[in-house]
């Protein structure tokens, strides 16, 4: 299955090429299919990656958002599962959304973001607080937006990334971009892998079993068939195995194959006032899971989705726009553990935009969904923001949002509950933005309280069953600073961020496992010509691992430094060398599971 996907989109790329060498007519014209981020979340925390800070991360997507957002991630080591926690939710109150499409898994509801390769996207953003109006299940503590934008104009660009580092880890990673009038067209195309064999700092032991390999492609297409008309095709392919590793109490010789394919073809109508687009999506998700890779028996699920969605938008006028969304999805799964199940969900939702002065804009939102399974209740958003002056604005933001339950919660062989009613939560949060200059502060305070909280709990007979058990609430701070600086040749770069995070259980006073209370992360990074130097800081606090926070692992202090070089000479050649873990601090992020400590990475990128 994966290899097909992947000569069927290299088939339709070597199309794309042919047809963007041809036209030599210019205009420029940047289309994106994830509008309701731009035109719906202005009254939200929204924060764009950039281009230099995606190249100077790993290549995985927790790389990337580990030092570079508020996200906090539970990671098994190096490649191994990632579970990200935002505002003090859970892995599965992260919604992840490729161009529009929540691609969450269908079975345990939650993307593990080291099957996601963060080169592979021309736009990573990250949107803090509630957005299950937009994007459905899962959009409560935040969400990741990982998109292919599409430029009409006349351009060609090559890029050809090769990493080697530490562990015999390495990676490659090429990159087109190309496009006329009337066509536009993307790749990238990723191969990643590590033996991943370290040495746990501290301890005579080894991380043993723990290599991990994986292929992706991605490809964008846009056609634009008249002044009215733009038709784009969407393809991500991802092919990945993993041996999970060891823990410091016992060996592992377990094997994870897992496959995930997304297509989307996207209709784009332009007729004034009146912009019509149709989607039609397909999603395929496998896994193949061996005890032992020795042994011929395996487990395994998966599940096929086709996603139908109308989506109009009427502009009044340019400060005035109106949204409706109409969505059908379809799921049909089977697996060793869950049988063969369908589910089919119909959902509609009303967006509203409305910049009432240059200083003042509001917006709101609903969204009714309901299905064969269960039914959401009904969902909405509304904010407000206001410039006061050039110096300061403030914004609030309120919403109800949900999560429906999963295969594995219904299905799930002997324990499985179609009753299970979706989790869902009400919550507000009040941001403040300052800038002056060259300096930007933003402060943002929030409050979460979820309701019907889906947890799996041994019953009376000691079998484990889910059920909608607790009530919790999440509430905290974050602050952004950033400043930047240019002056002749010199550049100057600094951004950090601080988070306090306060997660409970109704009724108790212990944290909920693996959330800290605080934690900060810093960059510094200056540039001089053709050459660039960063440093940059992660503090992650104590976290627990047991419901009554009688245990726990210890707060950590991590460092990376790196540095590039363009040459003139050979134009397009940049050479960069990156040390993380400088100071080999001894830590771990989950409990029996040491980090690296000090490794290294050299890289080469052309562009031609």
């Amino acid at each position: 299955m994966a290899l097909r996907n992947l000569f069927i989109a290299l088939f339709i790329l070597g199309f794309a090429i042919a047809r963007a060498q041809q036209d030599t007519i210019a205009l420029k014209e940047v289309v994106i299919s994830d509008t309701q981020l731009h035109d719906f979340a202005k009254t939200q925390s929204v924060q764009q990656l950039s281009d230099s800070t995606i190249a100077r991360s790993g290549a995985s997507l927790t790389a990337l958002l580990l030092n570079n957002s508020a996200i906090y991630f539970k990671e098994n080591g190096p490649g191994m599962v990632s579970s990200p926690s935002f505002r003090g939710t859970s892995a599965q109150q992260t919604a992840v959304v490729w161009n529009g499409i929540n691609i969450n898994s269908q079975l345990n509801g939650q993307t593990d973001f080291n099957t996601l390769n963060a080169r592979d996207f021309t736009e990573v953003a990250v949107k803090a607080g509630g957005g299950s109006v937009v994007y459905g299940s899962s959009a409560i503590g935040g969400s990741v937006h990982l998109d292919n934008k599409l430029l009409f104009n006349k351009h060609f660009n090559n890029e050809l990334r090769a990493d080697g580092g530490s562990y015999d880890t390495y990676g490659l990673n090429y990159k087109l971009d190309a496009g006329t009038e009337n066509f536009s067209a993307g790749l990238s195309l990723s191969r990643n892998g590590s033996d991943n064999r370290y040495k746990y700092p501290g301890y005579n032991t080894y991380n043993d079993n723990g290599q991990f390999y994986n292929t992706s492609l991605n490809s964008a297409l846009g056609f634009k068939l008249n002044n009215k008309n733009i038709l784009r095709l969407y393809n991500y392919v991802f092919d990945g195995e993993r041996h999970f590793s060891r823990t410091l109490a016992a060996p592992s010789k377990s094997l994870y194959n897992d496959t995930n394919t997304r297509h989307l073809l996207e209709w784009t109508g332009l007729y004034g006032k009146f912009t019509s687009r149709v989607k039609a999506a397909y999603l395929y998700e496998y896994f193949k899971y061996h005890e032992s890779y020795t042994s011929p028996t395996y487990s395994y699920g998966k599940v096929q989705t086709i996603v139908g969605r109308y989506d109009a938008l009427y502009q009044f006028n340019p400060k005035m726009k109106l949204n409706g969304i109409a969505d059908l999805t379809s799921n049909h799964g089977i697996g060793s553990s869950f049988g063969n199940n369908t589910r089919t969900t119909f959902s509609g939702a009303l967006l509203w935009s409305h910049a009432v002065t240059d200083k003042f804009q509001y917006e709101g939102g609903l969204r009714q969904e309901s299905g064969n399974v269960y039914s959401s209740p009904l969902l909405f958003s509304a904010g407000a923001r206001y410039t006061v002056n050039p110096l300061y604005s403030i914004r609030i933001n309120g919403s109800r949002n949900f999560r429906a339950p999963t295969f594995n919660d219904l299905y799930w062989e002997s324990t499985g509950n179609k009753n299970l009613k979706p989790e869902h939560s009400y919550q507000a949060e009040l941001g403040n933005m300052f800038e002056y200059k060259n300096v930007k502060l933003g402060i943002t305070g929030y409050y979460i309280r979820l309701q019907d909280m889906l947890r799996w709990v041994p019953g009376t007979d000691g079998v484990w069953r889910p059920e909608n058990l607790d009530k919790a609430k999440s509430y905290g701070a974050e602050t952004t600073l950033s400043y930047q600086k240019a002056f002749g040749p010199h550049h100057i770069n600094l951004d950090a961020s601080y988070s306090y995070t306060v997660s409970k259980k109704d009724g108790s006073n212990a944290q909920l496992m693996y959330v800290p209370k605080h934690r900060a992360v810093a960059t510094a990074a200056y540039a001089y010509n053709r050459f660039s130097v960063y440093y940059r800081q992660l503090f992650t606090g104590k976290v627990y691992y047991t419901t009554d926070n009688s245990a726990g692992i210890d707060h950590y202090n991590v460092s990376g430094i790196g540095a590039q070089y363009t040459f003139k000479v050979i134009k397009g050649l940049s050479v960069g060398a990156q040390a993380n873990n400088l100071y080999n601090e001894h830590y771990m992020n989950v409990a029996s599971r040491p980090m690296p400590g000090r490794n290294y990475t050299m890289y080469l990128i052309f562009k031609f």
